[in-house]
Order: C-alpha cells, then structure tokens, then sequence
C-alpha cells in the first residue's frame, strides 16, 4: 500500500483556532462534498474512515485530514481526482454549501442518537462539555506567551547577512531543481503538516516522503527560513508549476514546509525539537549561516528563552490534553447510544455515489 498522504487544515494557534477549510477544495472545480453534522461520537470519523477504504480499494487516493486537537481523529477526506471530499463540518470549522444540492449535501448522523437514552445523562454531558472547552483558553494564553519568545530569538539572528546567504542559496537552488516550463503559472494551496495537539508538536513528514523522492531538510532552529520557502514557492509556481505552501502552526502566516509534488520535491523544515527523521536529499545548515559572533554574544539569552519556550508548550500541550480526556469522557457517553449500523449504511450509501464518479 502507498505511504499515507495526511495533513491538517487547521490550526491551535496563539490567536485560537486557524482554519484552512475554504483552501480544501476548489470552489469552482469541486463536484462533491458531503457535509457531515452531529454532535460528539455520533460516528463522523468512523464514516469517513469507512469510505476511504472503499475508494482506496478501488483504486483512488485519498488525502486525509487530520484534527488538529487530536491526531488520531479524522476531520475530512479528500479525494483529489475527482474533486469531492468528506468533512466533519461542526466547529470550529463549520462549513455551509456555497452551491447546495449541486455539489455539496448535509449528512446529520445526529439522526442516529438514542436522544431518549441520552436525556437521563444530560447533567453528566454538560458538565463534560463546559469543561472540554474551558482548556482551550489556557492552552491558548500558553501558546502566546511561546510565541512572542520564539519571536525575539527570531528577530534577534534574522540580519540582512542572513536573509542574503539564504537569497543566495535559494536561488541556486531553483537554478537546479526548478526547470522553467512553457506552462501557465502554478496554482498555490495551503495545508498544515504539523499541529501543536494534545500529543504535542507533531508533523507529518512522511507525507512529503509519500509525495516526493527528493526532500531538502532545511534545519533551522530559529525559524528564519520562511522567507526562503516563500522564494522557492514563488519560482516554482513562476516556472509553471503546483506547491503546497505550510504554514507554520504558530506562525500560520509564515510558510514552514514546501511540497512540489509535480517534480517530486519537498523542502521540509527540521528543528532540535522535532527532527526530520528521514534520509534527506540533501541538507541546508540555515543554523550554520547565523552570524557566529551574534550567536557566542546572545548563547545564554537564546538557551534559556528556548528552555521557557519548551516548558510554554509542554504547558500549553498538557492543557489539550485534558481537553481531549473531557471528549473522551463525552465519546463514552454518547457512544451506547448511537446505532452505528445506521450509520456504516450511511457510510456505504456515500462510498456507493463517489465510486459511480470514478
């Protein structure tokens, strides 16, 4: 079986939730979305796992997306060829039909509740549901406090020397790897790779392996290679062809990965808290292009505010954490009570009309 192609489409960000939702698909290109609604374990991930087993049976490939408070749950399917997806469309991503009856349709798998059997839980679902979100907000202030230090050490080695050595090297870069075409300009979209989840900071990097034979780890411990990445992507699409721009989770305006599928290259950024693992193409030291001097001047500044930042995360990690183990406790709840061969019949009734499309 092919490696897994996955990423997320939203973000726990120090603003709160950022979302990538409206990048899923191609408003004027997509043919299918199926809209699912419903509340806590009513089956939408079961429904989309299920689907995407038949299609891939078949034969077509399938992006998953994954959810970005919990890894292991999926948030949407996507099946790129023929433009139709599947997506967990409640908040804090909820979607509405932009061409309703024509290309997308809701599912309400709330239809599959017990709502009698649940009525005699109420008190214990509302008191999971009001402390589930209630740690949201303290992972949040958590994660502004990491940001605004991750900030300073950027700033702090990001000189004019710097952005030039990486100008440099990214336009000999593109000189090799990026041949001109005689095509029309590429197209960008936008996934996440990584997410800061209740498992920690986490990025899917197998999915660049999945997609590409060459990938370039970029290690850069202070995030200063987005302004590089942004190049990279803008010569690629210049010379006519596709990228995958990712924001950094953080940082969702600043670009962390790169992803050329059409030529088979990925640009993937690696730092001493979540290495790439894998066996890169080849290796830029952006570390390594930091001014020495500034680095000896600032050595202890930069270890400790790095040390504040782990313990920032850990903390802000530690609270989606106890967020996940109240949804857990609502899953439990809920999950008695749901006919779930109602909805495996969903699941295969939806799986029946995307296999008619291949």
């Amino acid at each position: 079986m092919d490696k897994q192609v996955a990423f997320f489409l939203g973000a726990n960000t120090p603003a709160g939730f950022y979302s990538l939702y409206d990048q899923m698909l191609e408003p004027e290109k997509a043919q299918r979305v199926f809209l699912l609604k419903g509340g806590a374990g009513c089956g939408k991930s079961s429904l989309m796992r299920r689907v995407a087993e038949k299609l891939e049976e078949a034969g077509e490939k399938v992006e998953y997306i994954y959810c970005s408070g919990d890894p292991d749950s999926l948030d949407a399917v996507i099946f790129p060829r023929i433009q139709a997806a599947i997506v967990d469309a409640t908040a804090p991503h909820a979607q509405e039909p932009s061409l309703p009856g024509v290309v997308e349709s809701y599912i309400d798998l709330g239809r599959f509740y017990d709502h009698k059997a649940l009525k005699e839980k109420r008190t214990e679902i509302a008191a999971a549901t009001k402390g589930y979100k209630s740690h949201y907000g303290r992972a949040y202030r958590c994660f502004t406090a990491a940001a605004q230090l991750m900030e300073d050490n950027r700033a702090l080695v990001l000189t004019p020397a710097l952005e030039e050595k990486m100008a440099k090297r990214a336009k000999g870069i593109m000189s090799r790897e990026i041949k001109k075409t005689d095509r029309k300009p590429g197209q960008m979209k936008q996934r996440f790779l990584g997410a800061v989840s209740c498992q920690g900071i986490s990025c899917r990097f197998e999915t660049a392996n999945a997609l590409c034979g060459k990938v370039y780890e970029l290690c850069d411990t202070y995030g200063v290679g987005a302004g590089m990445l942004t190049s990279l992507a803008a010569g690629a699409m210049g010379a006519g062809y596709d990228v995958i721009v990712c924001p950094c989770p953080l940082f969702p305006d600043r670009a962390e990965h790169l992803i050329i599928p059409a030529l088979g290259l990925a640009f993937v950024t690696s730092t001493p808290s979540l290495p790439y693992e894998g066996r890169p193409y080849r290796r830029v030291r952006l570390d390594a292009m930091i001014d020495a001097d500034l680095m000896r001047e600032y050595k202890a500044r930069l270890k400790f505010s790095r040390k504040v930042i782990s313990s920032l995360l850990s903390e802000g990690t530690e609270a989606l954490a106890q967020a996940k183990a109240e949804h857990d406790v609502l899953e439990k709840l809920y999950n008695p009570h749901v006919d779930f061969d109602g909805v495996y019949q969903q699941a295969q009734a939806v799986a029946g009309e995307l296999l008619e499309m291949l």
